[in-house]
């Protein structure tokens, strides 16, 4: 497996959409960031904020997409193509409504029913063999409510579970480039946030 030059994290642009369900994977690049001292600047030929520095001794592009959710794809490919990053290279973490609040796991290349995915697949030739970040959001129980579900912000308690589950996700990116794949899945995918 190639190593990770470019981790992205998906969510919508503006204030009313900060903390909101659809904006975990921007929330987890954020947290990623501050972690590592990873200054994000505007950078508007990647339509996106981006920065750059060093996580388990390797050298790391951060973006997050300021397009909307379901055009994440044109920032991305700016990127790919500016620094010539193959796909393989790629990690993007975003919102599951697949899995709970507090569960969060890895999963390279399948397809997806997540519209920035879908962009980003479509903006790289359909190729979709970037590894996945989903970070577990929930879901409403119905097709129909999941605009305004994904749109709006999760109870206090939901939103800590959440928090936790980015929390032991980011506690994961450093093994993925020290160990593996394997054995970050592995420590990820045992965790639940109660």
């Amino acid at each position: 497996m190639s190593a990770i030059r470019l981790i992205v994290g998906l969510g919508n642009p503006g204030p009313q959409y900060h903390q909101t369900r659809h904006n975990a994977g921007a929330q987890f690049l954020e947290s990623l960031a501050s972690r590592f001292a990873i200054n994000l600047k505007l950078d508007p030929k990647f339509f996106g904020f981006s920065g750059r520095g060093i996580i388990a001794d390797e050298d790391v592009r951060l973006l997050i997409p300021t397009t909307f959710m379901n055009l994440s794809g044109k920032s991305v490919a700016a990127v790919c193509q500016f620094y010539k990053i193959d796909i393989d290279e790629i990690l993007v973490a975003y919102d599951e409504l697949d899995f709970d609040p507090g569960i969060a796991k890895f999963k390279r290349g399948g397809s997806s029913s997540q519209n920035g995915i879908k962009d980003i697949v479509s903006s790289m030739g359909n190729q979709r063999e970037f590894l996945r970040l989903r970070i577990g959001i929930g879901h409403p129980g119905h097709a129909s409510k999941v605009t305004g579900y994904v749109l709006s912000k999760a109870p206090p308690e939901e939103y800590a579970r959440i928090e936790d589950a980015i929390d032991e996700a980011m506690r994961c990116i450093p093994i993925l480039y020290e160990q593996n794949l394997t054995k970050a899945q592995h420590r990820l995918h045992s965790f639940k946030a109660l």
